[in-house]
């Protein structure tokens, strides 16, 4: 159980990375970031994330807020995941959990 947890949590941490690179990156490149081969990159790697997003979240939403709340529910869901580990590890054993 504590490895599908370190595993979820990992995957969590790595699309947060992928938003949040791609929303800087995409900043920095400003409008030529189409050309940018790591905005590419980063724009591909975090597809799945932000296509969940928007076929969960409501047509009311529009495209541009769709990675502003694709970071908000991965951080929910990071804290959700950190506070099953610490009630995981605290009850096998702070010892099994290293």
């Amino acid at each position: 159980m504590l490895l599908a947890i370190v595993i979820l949590k990992s995957l969590i941490e790595l699309s947060l990375m992928f938003v949040v690179g791609r929303f800087i990156l995409g900043l920095l490149a400003g409008a030529k970031r189409q050309t940018n081969v790591f905005w590419q990159l980063l724009d591909v790697a975090s597809k799945p994330s932000l296509w969940l997003t928007r076929h969960v979240s409501p047509k009311l939403i529009l495209d541009q807020h769709i990675p502003l709340a694709t970071v908000s529910w991965l951080i929910i869901a990071w804290v959700l995941v950190v506070m099953a580990k610490i009630d995981l590890c605290l009850q096998i054993g702070a010892a099994a959990c290293q």
